[in-house]
């Protein structure tokens, strides 16, 4: 009991961890050299970074170097684009369908978390590892904050960052995102979204579910119906019933 519990991936996974983050500092220093590439297409109207997540990758890479060959066709250069085969014989799921999860994340969850994510026995257990759920001070019986706690984990901050861009998105995750963001706050909002983005994760590599979004609008309707129900059962408590008032037409 004096030494705290952590998670240790196996060979094969740590040795994928240990060149994603090798990786993530070479990318650092290339910042500098991929700066000017940047300016360069932009200064031809070009504007790839808008496509591609980023222009150094095998998809952008390839792109330009057709570019650079004479290639001008539209068509032939969006077939250019990189395929997720490797990534989908590795987890045997598309995590990618995951919206706020692109190939680049998907590789980094499984050199943090692995394969096989039977260590963690339930999905609140994961997003707790990963510190996005709510914390639980308790003394002589009281709760003295619920607050989430501090991390320097890679991971998590890569999850709030995609829990950011999924928030602009025309998804369930955005609008699940911008109606926790108008009633609590921003930093509640991407705390809440990446454990859902989490939980997703946990749910696809743990149990194989294949993930379609309903959409923004299904969402918005599924919370319309929640708060239409509470309604009806508040007023029931009071002797209440709750009718629907048909809207006319003026004129």
């Amino acid at each position: 009991g004096l030494l705290r519990a952590s998670f240790r991936p196996g060979r094969d996974i740590a040795e994928l961890r240990a060149y994603l983050r090798a990786r993530e500092k070479h990318t650092d220093y290339a910042a500098a050299h991929i700066q000017p590439m940047q300016k360069a297409l932009t200064f031809m109207n070009i504007q790839l970074h808008h496509v591609v997540a980023t222009i150094t990758g095998v998809t952008g890479m390839r792109i330009i170097r057709a570019i650079v060959d004479g290639e001008r066709c539209p068509d032939t250069l969006a077939a250019m684009r990189d395929v997720r085969s490797a990534l989908y014989q590795l987890t045997g799921t598309d995590l990618t369908q995951i919206h706020g999860i692109g190939p680049f994340l998907a590789l980094r969850l499984i050199s943090e978390c692995g394969t096989d994510l039977s260590r963690w026995p339930t999905a609140k257990h994961f997003t707790s590892w990963l510190t996005l759920s709510p914390g639980c001070k308790i003394s002589g019986g009281k709760v003295l904050s619920s607050h989430t706690r501090k991390t320097s984990s890679r991971l998590t901050v890569s999850l709030r960052l995609a829990a950011v861009t999924v928030g602009r998105s025309n998804t369930a995750l955005g609008a699940f995102y911008r109606r926790l963001a108008s009633r609590i706050g921003n930093a509640k909002a991407v705390t809440a979204t990446a454990r859902k983005i989490a939980v997703l994760f946990y749910n696809a590599m743990r149990y194989g579910m294949d993930y379609r979004d309903p959409g923004a609008d299904h969402y918005e309707q599924q919370y319309r119906d929640r708060v239409v129900k509470q309604l009806h059962r508040r007023a029931a408590q009071f002797g209440f019933v709750l009718q629907v008032q048909e809207s006319t037409a003026n004129g």
